[in-house]
């Protein structure tokens, strides 16, 4: 194998891939990248079993051929050579062999037989969307889902297709994120849970264009196509929650408030509720909204703080306590210039909107003041 590139083209590639590297595993093939030449393209994979990724640069290649190497001493190697031409190669010992300007490194390599297949997925649904829609879907839902592993369902996000409609919807337990987003083409309804990670992954590997991407779900797969990149799955398995009958339909209380105003507020006062992280529970932000008026106060055994803003109220007047990273998180990924924030009784959900974007709604339970 011996082929010529750019820096930028394949460290780009190897960005792409690298975390889907195995990073705890008895195989350590899987702790490699396998590359491939097929006449002047070049394939870069990993896989952990659990999500793989493939992505295709384009070459000079002289001689054909596939190998696998130490992803993380290959990726830091390309990282800090200068931004030349790359010449990679395979020796007559086995090495590749890394050359650029007045820098030569030998890596070891491993069989690229014993590196697994990717899966074949059967598509059995699929939905196509630009990349720019779907990258904005991932980032106003992925934060909320679940970091505890006891509840795996809930560490993926739901993809689901109801009339021509996508809905990717995130929850943890404690919060609930939902976008939505009309499908130009007919298709045909279907629900998957697809894990964060995967989210993650393929949220940094898309662009802010137009170029689409197609989800293609199989049984128990998820396939994300690109022009040069593929990125397969594993779904997540279990019954996700039914999130249509948790979100009020009604409200009892609503302000109307300046995104940016109410974001600045929380982002001051929780220099005080979060300096102690494991009491931010035990003593939470609290809302109070009068006529016109909405107050945020916390005091702890750090000091106290008081926000005061004036708003668009409409119904009662409220006192209420939540988890100020809850709210900045929904407020961080809203682009409108104001929201409507819905309350109940002190006990149950609050809804944010964006004022212009009818198609995000977050939720969030309240937390019990203390008396």
């Amino acid at each position: 194998m011996n082929f010529t590139c750019e820096k930028e083209t394949i460290l780009k590639a190897i960005n792409s891939v690298i975390n889907g590297v195995a990073s705890k595993t008895t195989m350590p093939v899987l702790e490699g990248i396998l590359i491939q030449t097929n006449d002047n393209e070049i394939k870069l994979t990993t896989y952990d079993l659990e999500i793989g990724i493939e992505y295709i640069i384009n070459a000079d290649v002289t001689k054909q051929g596939n190998t696998v190497v130490n992803a993380t001493m290959f990726s830091e190697i390309i990282r800090k050579l200068p931004n030349k031409q790359i010449q990679i190669s395979v020796n007559e010992n086995g090495l590749l062999e890394i050359e650029c300007e007045g820098s030569l490194y030998k890596l070891a390599t491993m069989n690229p037989d014993e590196f697994p297949e990717l899966p074949k997925i059967d598509v059995e649904n699929s939905v196509e969307i630009e990349q720019t829609i779907l990258k904005n879907m991932i980032r106003k839902t992925i934060f909320a889902v679940s970091t505890e592993e006891n509840r795996p369902i809930f560490t993926g996000c739901l993809f689901e297709i109801v009339d021509n409609k996508l809905n990717v919807v995130a929850v943890d337990g404690y919060r609930l994120a939902i976008k939505s987003n009309n499908i130009n083409e007919k298709t045909n309804d279907f629900s998957s849970v697809i894990p964060g990670k995967t989210l993650n992954e393929v949220n940094k590997i898309m662009s802010d264009s137009f170029d689409t991407v197609k989800i293609g779900i199989s049984k128990n797969q998820a396939l994300f196509e690109m022009e040069n990149c593929k990125i397969v799955t594993r779904l997540l398995d279990g019954e996700f929650l039914k999130y249509a009958s948790a979100i009020p339909s009604n409200w009892e209380t609503r302000i109307k408030v300046n995104k940016n105003e109410i974001q600045n507020c929380f982002e001051r006062i929780i220099l005080i509720s979060a300096s102690s992280i494991e009491k931010e529970k035990k003593y939470p932000v609290k809302i109070n909204i009068e006529v016109g008026k909405v107050t945020i106060s916390c005091a702890n055994q750090t000091g106290d703080a008081k926000e005061e803003i004036f708003v668009e109220t409409e119904g009662k007047e409220l006192d209420i306590g939540f988890n100020p990273r809850f709210f900045l998180d929904a407020l961080k990924v809203i682009d409108d210039e104001s929201v409507f924030i819905e309350f109940g009784t002190n006990r149950s959900p609050c809804i944010i909107k964006p004022v212009e974007d009818g198609d995000y709604i977050y939720m969030i339970l309240p937390i019990k003041m203390k008396e």
